[in-house]
């Protein structure tokens, strides 16, 4: 019996945006707002792209969209927090996705917000806060990949977490 080895390099085929993205809506994910401060003012954003890096030191990852004018602001202040929402949060998400209008510092006018050590800002009553100075910035695609070094957690009270899946909101 002759066992052959293809050595061709590997050919990745040309994969369909749709699909790919059907099939990422299928990934279940946390809900966050990522908010920023500083000299170039107040901004936020909700996402599901967000993991942690490593414990030592404590550091997470952020994707979000490069054109988006959150990116200019977080790059320009270098500062973030990751502000993971129970299900009540709900109505929040939605208005730092951008629905119903709102943008920038008109956002901030929803929720009860205080800061912890970088002065950028944190829910009250999120599940948890991490408060974090960023170290790195890479571009990706579309998107960018923000990396930040933890300074401050805050643990919010135990409730249902807010997840997003199937393109619809889930409770945990």
């Amino acid at each position: 019996m002759d066992i052959s080895v293809n050595h061709a390099p590997h050919i990745i085929p040309v994969i369909d945006r749709q699909a790919f993205r059907d099939g990422m809506s299928r990934v279940g994910a946390a809900v966050h707002i990522i908010t920023t401060a500083g000299v170039a003012g107040r901004a936020g954003f909700t996402a599901t792209a967000v993991t942690s890096v490593s414990d030592d030191p404590p550091t997470v990852l952020v994707c979000l969209n490069r054109t988006g004018r959150t990116a200019s602001v977080l790059t320009e202040n270098q500062v973030f927090c990751v502000n993971t929402l129970a299900a009540a949060h709900q109505p929040l998400a939605d208005v730092f996705a951008g629905r119903g209008g709102l943008a920038g510092e008109e956002r901030f006018g929803h929720g009860e917000w205080d800061s912890l050590a970088t002065g950028a800002p944190a829910l009250v009553g999120a599940l948890v806060a991490f408060d974090c100075r960023v170290v790195d910035f890479r571009p990706v695609a579309t998107h960018q990949i923000l990396i930040g070094q933890v300074e401050a957690v805050r643990l919010g009270p135990s409730q249902p977490a807010l997840l997003y899946a199937e393109r619809a909101y889930r409770q945990l």
